[in-house]
Order: C-alpha cells, then sequence, then structure tokens
C-alpha cells in the first residue's frame, strides 16, 4: 500500500486526487494545509498519521520557493520519499528546471485531466519502489554498456579516444550515450567537446541528482552532436569531496537512463577508476607506440587481473602509431600477451580538431585516423560484438 501526503488547503484537489489514487495505486491519503510546507522536513512527514509516507504531493496554493526549498530538504533528509509538485502551469522551463534539481519526480498543472494525474502519481511510486528495492528494480531493466577508456600512462590521448567514441556512438543511438569525465583533477572533456558546463560531477554527487537517475540529466551539458556529458570538477581540489562510493552510484544512476555510458579516466589505476572498473562491461586499453607505455599497460592489466577487475569486454587500441618508432604492433602484443584491435595512425588533424573542440568523427576529415576511430565505435555494434568473439585479426600500421 502507498501512502500519500497532500499539501494543500484545497478540499477539491484532494478528492481528485484520492479518485486517482484509487484507480491508480492503492494507498491512503491524508491532507494537511498548505503552510505546513514551511515547516522542516521531518516536521512535514511526522503530520502524516498511520504509516510511513511514500509521495509528497504539494498543491498550487504553495508558493513556489517554498515548495523547491521543502523538495530539496526531503531529498537531503528522505531521499526515499518521492515529490510531486502541483504547478498552475507545467509550461514554464525554468520551474521545471528548478524542480528537477531539487528532487521532484514530477510536476503537473493544476488543471490536469485524471489520467494526467494518475500518471504523476504512478511513476512517483515507481521511483519509490526504485530507491527502496534497487536490486529489484535493475534486474528488470536493460543497463547501458559501460566503456571505460583507460590507460596507466598519461598523454596517450584517453580524452580524445573518450569524445570521439561517444559522438561516434551517438550516431546510432542519439541522445542515449553519455560521456563522464573521471580525470577529477585534471580533466578535458569539457574543452575537448567546446562545453561551459553550468554542472559539474560535484553537483551531481551530491545533490538530489544523487536520489534519481531522471533528475540527474538536468546536471548534464549537452553537446550538438547528440552526446551528454558530465563534466569534471572546476578546481583540483574539488576532487577531494567526492569518494568512490559516490562516483560508483552515479554510473549507476546514468547506466539506467543511457545506452552507452563512456567513462575518461585519469590515468593510473586510482581509487575512484576501481570503483567504475566494478561497474564496466568493457574497458578500451590506450597504449602509445612507446616502451613506457606498453610496459605500464601490461602492469596494469596484471595488476586488475590480481584484483579479478578486468571487464569481459576489452579493446586494446595502440594510439599515436608510427612505424618510425622502432616497435612493431607484433612486439606489443608480444609484451601484451594479448591482441592489439584497433591502430589510430599520429594524425595531424586530430590536435586540430581538439584545439577546435569539436571530435575527430564530427569534422568530416576522413583520414587513416578518421577511419580508425570509427574502426573503434564498430566493435560496440551487436553484430560486430558477435562476430569478435570468434575471430582476431592483426593489426598493421597504416
Amino acid at each position: 500500500m502507498s501512502r500519500f501526503l497532500l499539501i494543500t488547503d484545497s478540499h477539491p484537489l484532494e478528492s481528485r486526487l484520492q479518485a486517482c489514487i484509487d484507480s491508480a495505486v492503492p494507498g491512503s491519503l491524508y491532507r494537511v494545509g498548505a503552510g505546513a510546507a514551511s515547516q522542516p522536513p521531518g516536521d512535514v512527514l511526522r503530520r502524516s498519521l498511520g504509516e510511513p509516507t511514500d509521495v509528497v504531493v504539494i498543491g498550487p496554493d504553495v508558493a513556489t520557493d517554498t515548495a523547491l526549498r521543502l523538495a530539496s530538504g526531503l531529498a537531503a533528509s528522505a531521499p526515499d520519499v518521492a515529490v510531486v509538485l502541483i504547478a498552475e502551469s507545467d509550461e514554464d522551463p525554468e520551474l521545471m528546471r528548478s524542480a528537477m534539481r531539487a528532487g521532484i519526480r514530477d510536476v503537473a498543472p493544476a488543471d490536469a485531466d485524471p489520467a494526467a494525474l494518475r500518471l504523476a502519481i504512478e511513476r512517483a511510486c515507481a521511483a519509490v519502489d526504485r530507491r527502496r528495492h534497487p536490486a529489484d528494480a535493475d534486474s528488470a531493466r536493460p543497463r547501458a554498456e559501460v566503456i571505460t577508456v583507460l590507460s596507466p600512462k598519461g598523454g596517450v590521448g584517453k580524452t580524445t579516444i573518450a569524445t570521439n567514441l561517444a559522438v561516434g556512438l551517438a550516431r546510432v543511438a542519439p541522445q542515449r550515450v553519455v560521456v563522464v569525465d573521471l580525470d577529477l583533477q585534471f580533466g578535458d572533456v569539457a574543452s575537448a567537446l567546446n562545453l561551459e558546463p553550468e554542472h559539474v560531477i560535484t553537483d551531481a554527487a551530491h545533490n538530489a541528482a544523487a536520489q534519481d537517475s531522471v533528475v540527474l540529466k538536468a546536471y548534464l551539458a549537452r553537446t550538438e552532436h547528440g552526446v551528454y556529458a558530465l563534466c569534471g570538477p572546476r578546481t583540483p581540489a574539488e576532487a577531494d569531496h567526492l569518494s568512490p562510493e559516490q562516483i560508483g552510484f552515479v554510473i549507476d544512476q546514468l547506466a539506467v537512463e543511457f545506452d552507452y555510458v563512456v567513462i575518461d579516466s585519469a590515468p593510473g589505476l586510482g581509487e575512484h577508476l576501481l570503483a567504475a572498473l566494478e561497474r564496466t562491461t568493457a574497458a578500451v586499453w590506450i597504449c602509445g607506440m612507446d616502451v613506457p607505455s606498453v610496459r605500464g599497460t601490461n602492469n596494469a592489466l596484471a595488476v586488475l587481473s590480481e584484483l579479478q577487475l578486468v571487464p569481459r569486454g576489452r579493446h586494446t587500441v595502440v594510439n599515436l602509431a608510427d612505424k618510425r618508432s622502432g616497435l612493431t604492433i607484433g612486439d606489443i602484443e608480444s609484451t601484451l600477451g594479448a591482441p592489439v584491435d584497433v591502430v589510430i595512425p599520429r594524425s595531424r588533424t586530430v590536435p586540430l580538431s581538439t584545439n577546435r573542440g569539436i571530435p575527430h568523427l564530427a569534422d568530416g576529415r576522413h583520414d587513416s585516423a578518421f577511419r580508425g576511430l570509427s574502426k573503434l565505435v564498430d566493435r560496440f555494434g551487436a553484430e560486430e560484438q558477435q562476430r569478435l568473439r570468434q575471430l582476431h585479426r592483426r593489426e598493421v600500421v597504416a
């Protein structure tokens, strides 16, 4: 049985809401006056009689600022309670953004027909159920392919690969791809995508977005290429305020809302990366064509194997490849004990694209680097993944 607390002075709204509850999700409804919205969240919840509250519905006679303040307080103190706002209108974009950031699950207009009001109540109840029983909810919902782009060494082009991979995947899944900047001190995803984000990963991990995957989308920046981005902290010091558990929870939330979550990681094997790898379905290992990079990659693979954190899907990419480096693809494969899947030759156009904030796969220059990046994207198609389980063909430097 779902329990509902309605905050309003309107008796007609109480009757309408009770009729929706009776026809949608059986449960008890208790109404308190609009003045109760100015009380602390805990006191508001204690006003409900009988069983604990599942959904708080705030009526249109409650001032907007008061409603948003109450919703934010409930999101912090009682994250398993959903909030629905009945507003004079649901066509104000600023109100919708403010409501999502405050943790409000749904906004319905005061003149909503019974079907629309019932749908808002059903969605709120479903959100409560997901929060209280996450394992059951996750098992019934397909989750995203979580792709972590990583390398123990810096300067091998992880951000370039990650952002281009996201742009390429967005061509087959528009608006269903998000790239996460997990280089929490010196991340460059925002620059690589020419973004000036209003919110960053620290905002998403600490506010109402951390409690609801739908709200989290309001904290994402959106590119013209159909990719969403959760950009890195504004300053290196902000990284100290993010725990591995918070990072893991954000990734879990994104995996509910998107088909692909591409993670651009920091160099090394820090605790935040390990939290991400616990949720990773496919890893893209970036290796330069130099001995330190190859040895570093080999050592990192050995460490993750001991920790049992090597994802089931593994794609090895040699970036900035150059036949004059003194190494061959065979040398690299011999050291890693694994095949090289994609080779991306050194190209003068890639740095130009990066400096312009336009991923190479979006700027239309079909050179050898473009073809290498496209091949990496193709490896995440369903048919190609099935084929790759049965076949490997050694790469050569073009």
